[in-house]
């Protein structure tokens, strides 16, 4: 029997004994600031968190490789730590915003959608306007209008289509061609203004150089800056910056290289030549309108959860048989708000809410004689089975099967007070919520002889029921 030391325990290990591939695997579920302090307990430590192709690697592939193609992002030629803080900053706008405002963008005869939605790409981040088909059916209209992404020496850019017309962003980036970039698209910055507020403004900077040279690697085409105030946590923002180093493409090595391009091409055959394509790009732009700020707020809580169950986006066809969009939101003490996300240049379009109700009670089933008179004297408004195949007649009878009823109000004696007070019949206020088996719900007052019913707009992170923009 091997002897044993009356203070140490058989078969005991440090961290230090692992072998590095078990180490670096160890860390790679630590967050920047726990590799920070870490990293601070002993010299060996530090270059083991450093290790840019195995630990920053499984790091941002544990936390978005099921999202995006992380071998992709700028080229496959950023470091894996710049990747990190980049896609870091970036996931905050994956999700629904709301533009705020209702200023006309230049170039389109009417305002833009209200909203807008953010999703991971290959290699990029694509915002896209969101709004309800004109057709009568469920069907949502998604039109692409902003990119952004990462060069390969680690700055952000982003391009914005006023128009949405250009939609496959990753056929650009496999080819690598910029022509399209030059006479369709916008450059612009994307910035924070704390987490959940947005501002996409004209890069007025920004300038495509005059290289022969027509591929992403081979062109210097500028930096559209990204904030990262107010999306990453405090004490993970500084351990970022120590662990990855400044960030390139600062203002000042960009001015140097674009006075260098421009004296290159005076003097390099060709030069001339190009010299006057970039002056004519130049006096495009400069005669066409400068692009409006656009402001988008953040749409947080956008599914139902167990304890909120009406809560999100949904959307509907309303009693004009038009297709719109709903935001049911719960406040701190508990009551329910529906609006519809229309265009604040409407009235009441932003503050006035369909239904509310501050009791949260439902009743359940089985349901008194009243309340199932109530549920099947009225009609559901819906689109046709023939025009809309997604939701065809066998599953609406699914759908209508009610698991509990909410008592909720209208929304006119919020709006104009003295209506209730004037109404000989105080149940023309009143409504119900009918919530089905399957999660949905749907709403009518008791004034009316329809009920709205309310679908997802989007589901798993993918938008449903998508339409193409010719179609609309």
């Amino acid at each position: 029997m091997a002897n044993l030391t009356p203070n140490k325990e058989p078969n005991s290990f440090s961290f230090s004994d692992f072998p590095e591939d078990v180490q670096l695997c160890i860390l790679s579920f630590l967050s920047p600031s726990e590799l920070s302090s870490f990293a601070s307990t002993s010299k060996p430590f530090v270059s083991l968190c450093r290790n840019d192709a195995k630990l920053w690697f499984a790091l941002c592939d544990r936390r978005w490789g099921s999202k995006t193609q992380i071998r992709k992002w700028g080229n496959g030629k950023i470091t894996y730590k710049q990747l990190y803080k980049a896609l870091n900053e970036f996931e905050n706008l994956i999700g629904f915003w709301h533009r705020s405002g209702h200023r006309k963008i230049a170039g389109l005869n009417s305002p833009p959608p209200p909203l807008a939605f953010f999703e991971w790409g290959s290699s990029f981040i694509t915002g896209s306007r969101v709004s309800p088909s004109k057709s009568a059916t469920y069907g949502v209209v998604r039109a692409p209008f902003l990119w952004i992404s990462i060069m390969p020496n680690g700055a952000p850019v982003s391009f914005l289509d006023p128009e949405c017309r250009f939609e496959l962003f990753d056929d650009l980036v496999k080819s690598g061609e910029l022509g399209l970039l030059e006479n369709e698209l916008v450059p612009v910055n994307v910035s924070f203004m704390g987490k959940n507020h947005v501002v996409v403004e004209e890069n007025l900077s920004f300038a495509y150089s005059n290289s022969n040279s027509n591929s992403l690697e081979g062109r210097q085409i500028g930096i559209s800056s990204v904030s990262s105030s107010g999306n990453l946590r405090g004490d993970e923002y500084g351990v970022v910056e120590d662990l990855i180093g400044a960030k390139s493409g600062s203002p000042g090595s960009l001015l140097m290289s674009e006075i260098y391009q421009y004296f290159a091409n005076r003097t390099s055959p060709g030069g001339d030549r190009a010299s006057r394509k970039q002056r004519k790009r130049e006096k495009g732009r400069q005669g066409r309108k400068k692009l409006e700020p656009e402001h988008f707020v953040k749409i947080d809580n956008c599914s139902p959860t167990p304890s909120r169950p009406l809560q999100g986006l949904w959307k509907g066809i309303c009693d004009d048989m038009n297709l719109d969009f709903y935001l049911v939101t719960y406040d701190d003490i508990g009551g329910i708000a529906c609006r519809r996300v229309g265009d604040s240049s409407q009235p009441f379009s932003d503050y006035s809410p369909v239904f509310w109700t501050s009791n949260t009670t439902f009743i359940e089933s089985p349901f008194c004689p009243e309340e199932e008179y109530i549920y099947d004297s009225r009609m559901h408004l819906r689109p046709l089975a023939s025009a809309d195949p997604v939701h065809g007649q066998s599953s609406w009878m699914e759908n209508e099967v009610v698991s509990r009823i909410l008592d909720i109000n209208s929304s006119y004696d919020l709006v104009i007070p003295n209506l209730a007070g004037a109404s000989a019949n105080p149940q023309q206020v009143e409504g119900r919520i009918w919530q089905y088996r399957d999660g949905t719900f749907g709403f009518g007052f008791l004034r009316n002889n329809y009920i709205i019913d309310l679908k997802h707009i989007a589901q798993n992170g993918c938008i449903l029921d998508i339409m193409e923009l010719c179609s609309d």
